[in-house]
């Protein structure tokens, strides 16, 4: 056993790997508990770090500092990629509602800690405590540059450290909490939470619907299809005429005649105008008449289908095929002419099988590639993040300049790409299993690696001088303005408990928040708050760290 004494006793690399490992073993065994349906899950680390760091066990402060960031920036960059493509129509449907109320979760700690000021705590040690409570350390290091700025000594300069030591792991603690708490005040079901969103989202992506319409209009007769009125704007698609005992394929100038039978796809109620316009409901199911047409899902995953519209592939034209709906993350579109494809996206395709098989050679539907994770575009968007990040925005009157740092900068960098979709060769989709193998990793990491730097020393900071009364105090930061909003948020707004849940977390900065919330149902809509509301808190925080230090050093 003399060798594994020395390898714990060294300060070798395999030490740190083992350490870590065991960190986030017995953290990750200890959130698999549940009492009464409920446990911690990946928060669970932070508490083991916490233990194995008050135990005296720790690794090099420097490869400390580079897991924590590096973890962080997995999980950022992988929770954008995966919000992204969705990521504009949510803000365009709730944005405002969300990014109003986390500004007055900002607002009501930057108030908080204005009284705690005025009572007499010294206010270098206050916004050290903010910044700790709402888990913000961009805001820590505005503090100090402002505090330098203004010439203090060496002493003032490190309260801002010691606040933000005391503060942060109830910081992280304190959102799961509040969450808890309005889970069992209101009663509230995740699981029905997440089925309520999900068909809100099948409603406003029109849930389609076929239907054999018999032209009965004579001012039809002769005219195109593409000179149908209403047809051309509905985002109604005809897949299939029948006329006579024979089925077909139509083209956008196929002759339309009485009594010939047309299979649309479409949201209900523009299949209900079109009817109107057309005729009346046929008792003939074209799909059940004896043809050579089939259909064939096909997956979008050649580089060169990726960001043009459907129109652009000229499919109808050259295979005599015709793309009736659109597969994206579960919900189906109708594939109207201006739809823009993205990789991975599945096509609904009718033609003869020759030219099916054509057309699947034109796509590439190859599901393969689909699990096949694109390693240069993720190292390519965690570089422009962390530059992004990094960028310095400097504002009038404001002795330090702001940045987005290593957190705001990748998750900013992976919306905006995960929406762009395609520049040239690079592909900016990342396989769901990667995506949240990285995640995973990435929070864990993080977790593990901020308790074993807090666990060191953290109950004799609390339990000399004044450190109980600052942990208090900081609580309290951390949690009011959290369960105010969070309650008038549910009982006023009516907002959905898991974008609750995420707007809490986005609104402190709290990825562990974030990753509990998302534990507690299948549903991405704690993510989609979170970087709702992520970069105008990030600013803010910031800022009003700064602001605090002007006013009251």
């Amino acid at each position: 056993m003399d060798w594994l004494v020395e390898l714990l006793r060294s300060e070798s690399v395999a030490r740190t790997l083992l350490i870590i490992s065991l960190v986030a073993v017995s953290g990750l065994a200890l959130g698999n508990l549940r009492f009464r349906g409920v446990g911690l899950g990946v928060a669970g680390v932070l508490f083991a770090g916490l233990v194995f760091g008050h135990f005296g066990v720790s690794i090099d402060a420097e490869i400390v500092e580079f897991a924590r960031e590096f973890g962080l920036i997995l999980f950022v960059y992988t929770i954008g990629m995966q919000v992204g493509p969705g990521f504009l129509a949510s803000l365009r449907r709730q944005g405002l509602k969300l990014n109003s109320l986390a500004v007055c979760v900002v607002l009501l700690g930057v108030i908080m800690t204005a009284i705690l000021i005025y009572a007499g705590m010294e206010a270098p040690l206050a916004v050290g405590l903010l910044s700790g409570a709402t888990t913000n350390t961009p805001s820590l290091a505005a503090a100090q540059q402002a505090l330098k700025a203004q010439g203090v000594s060496d002493a003032i300069s490190r309260l801002p450290g010691v606040g933000y030591a005391i503060a942060y792991p109830f910081g992280v603690l304190g959102v799961i909490l509040v969450i808890f708490f309005v889970r069992a005040i209101f009663r509230i079901d995740p699981n029905q939470e997440a089925a309520r969103i999900k068909q809100a989202r099948e409603a406003e992506s029109k849930r389609l619907s076929t239907i054999n319409l018999e032209v009965k209009n004579p001012n039809l007769e002769g005219l195109a299809l593409h000179q149908i009125p209403t047809l051309s704007t509905s985002d109604v698609v005809i897949s299939r005429v029948s006329r006579g005992a024979t089925v077909e394929v139509p083209r956008p100038d196929t002759v339309v005649h009485l009594g010939d039978i047309l299979h649309a796809v479409g949201p209900p109620e523009k299949l209900e105008e079109l009817r109107l316009v057309v005729g009346s409901i046929s008792k003939v199911d074209i799909k059940a008449l004896p043809s050579n047409i089939i259909t064939k899902r096909i997956v979008v995953t050649k580089n060169k289908a990726v960001r043009k519209f459907i129109h652009e592939l000229h499919l109808t034209e050259l295979y005599g095929v015709t793309v009736t709906r659109v597969t994206r993350a579960g919900l189906e579109f109708t594939a109207s002419s201006h739809f823009r494809l993205q990789f991975g996206d599945i096509l609904m395709v009718v033609g003869e099988p020759e030219a099916i098989r054509r057309t699947a050679e034109e796509l590439g539907d190859s599901p393969e590639h689909l699990d096949h994770p694109h390693l240069l575009p993720i190292f390519l968007g965690v570089g422009l993040g962390v530059i992004l990040g990094s960028f310095p925005l400097h504002i009038p009157g404001v002795p330090a300049s702001i940045k987005l740092g290593l957190a705001g900068g990748p998750l900013l960098t992976a919306i905006v790409l995960s929406r762009i979709g395609r520049m040239g060769p690079l592909i900016w989709y990342m396989p769901v299993n990667a995506n949240l193998m990285l995640r995973e990793i990435g929070i864990t990491l993080f977790l593990a690696c901020v308790g074993l730097r807090a666990g060191a020393g953290f109950v004799q900071t609390l339990t000399q001088g004044d450190g109980l009364y600052w942990l208090g105090m900081a609580a309290l930061v951390t949690t009011i303005p959290t369960l105010v909003v969070a309650l008038v948020g549910t009982a006023v707004f009516k907002l959905n408990f898991l974008s609750m849940a995420g707007l809490l977390a986005g609104s402190m900065t709290d990825p562990p928040a974030l990753a509990f919330a998302r534990s507690l149902a299948d549903s991405d809509a704690a993510s989609v708050s979170y970087a709702a509301v992520y970069p105008l808190v990030m600013l803010l925080r910031v800022f009003s760290a700064q602001v605090l230090v002007l006013m009251f050093v």
